[in-house]
């Protein structure tokens, strides 16, 4: 069910809890301000989520609340992690939802990046 992204911080919200250690997730990269790890259910031959260890809702409360060390961090490990991932070339796409019209579903900011096939027209029409 999609959430809104104004609400307050649920600590007990799925990526909340991966990042507790209390649900296990196939981690691909970790440093001080993410963790990027591969979906349950990927979307796309290649599908890594990619998440801020504070705890942010949305990326509208991220970019209002973060430090500039945890913003820089984060943007640099999204970078870093489809780098490793080798999906520069031929190409990748980013998405990170935010509220019920986007269909965000865990009130943690995730960034999801897609890759592995073409992926089509940005939005369906």
């Amino acid at each position: 069910m999609p959430i809104d992204a104004t609400q307050p911080y649920d600590d007990q919200n799925i990526f909340a809890k991966i990042l507790r250690g209390e649900i296990p997730a196939k981690t691909m990269y970790e440093d001080a301000h993410a963790l990027a790890f591969h979906d349950i259910n990927p979307q796309a031959p290649q599908h890594i989520l990619v998440i801020p260890k504070g705890a942010y809702v949305s990326w509208d409360d991220f970019a209002a609340k973060a430090s500039d060390a945890e913003i820089a961090g984060f943007v640099r490990a999204v970078g870093e992690v489809a780098r490793a991932a080798g999906l520069v070339a031929p190409g990748y796409r980013l998405l990170a939802n935010t509220g019920m019209d986007a269909h965000q579903e865990v009130p943690h900011l995730h960034v999801h990046i897609f890759a592995g096939r073409p992926l089509g027209p940005m939005l369906a029409r």
